[in-house]
């Protein structure tokens, strides 16, 4: 079974959305094998944003990210990381499709509700970031 992680990002907590979100990767048969909450600091954000946190938009995302609480999640599945990914849509919240999460209650490229890993070894990685040993239960 793989995992992958999620990251229930501010905009979902605003918007009073975890619930439903998390409903739908109930419904696709994914089990939730670890949750929690917490508000992100800088030095995680530096170290989750890596790729690009030397670009002058990063600032933004830091600024959006750490705004308030979000959830952190442990998903196990048969081909879970593409799954969700697929459930999700496209980054861009005003390019996914109606019927996805991004596409139902995203609103931007940011605002886009969710984080998720785009591979096996991002998500180990993500969920080694974010999960202590003995946090992820399966």
């Amino acid at each position: 079974m793989e995992k992958t992680f999620i990251i229930l990002k501010p905009d979902c907590m605003e918007k009073g959305l975890a619930g439903q979100v998390l409903s739908r990767f109930e419904k696709e048969g994914f089990a939730i094998v670890a949750s929690k909450m917490s508000k992100l600091g800088s030095e995680i954000l530096r170290e989750h944003y890596a790729h690009v946190a030397d670009k002058p938009f990063f600032p933004e995302i830091e600024a959006f990210m750490s705004s308030r609480p979000v959830i952190f999640v442990a998903l196990q599945g048969e081909n879970v990381i593409a799954r969700v990914r697929e459930l999700l849509g496209p980054t861009d919240s005003t390019k996914a499709p109606a019927g996805t999460i991004r596409g139902d209650f995203g609103t931007d490229m940011m605002r886009n509700v969710v984080h998720a890993s785009d591979g096996p070894e991002t998500a180990a990685a993500e969920l080694k970031r974010f999960f202590a040993e003995g946090e992820i239960y399966a």
